[in-house]
């Protein structure tokens, strides 16, 4: 993974191979799967080119929603890590064109630093 491989702390890293195979007919010819975090049963996927949403819903895990943000889209993003009371992380992601962040809350644990270091790499490149 080279750049991407440090970016990661224990239990969040997902393996690129099986991801890409997961996506099969959702990536590019040439697009390639550089780091994913993997939050409950939901993931954030950073290829070479935009970041990949995806929302397992349902209790089977059958509908899944795949929501892509290329990353030339992204105008700012913020995460705010959980604290002693709130043990629950933040991450919002501003669309240009739209006043509302897309939000999602991230379980205690989550490597908070490596997904933000892993959006700045895809933004400000």
């Amino acid at each position: 993974m080279g750049l991407f491989g440090g970016l990661l702390g224990h239990g969040t890293e997902v393996d690129a191979a099986k991801l890409a195979q997961r996506l099969d007919g959702v990536l590019l010819d040439n697009e390639q799967v550089h780091v994913a975090f993997k939050v409950i049963r939901d993931l954030f996927v950073f290829t070479s080119a935009r970041l990949i949403l995806i929302d397992v819903q349902g209790i089977r895990g059958k509908k899944v929603s795949y929501l892509t943000i290329p990353y030339r889209a992204i105008t700012r993003f913020s995460v705010e890590t959980a604290g002693t009371f709130d043990l629950e992380a933040e991450l919002k992601v501003w669309i240009s064109g739209s006043d509302k962040p897309i939000e999602r809350t991230l379980t205690k644990g989550t490597d908070i630093r490596g997904l933000q270091r892993a959006l700045a790499w895809g933004v400000l490149k």
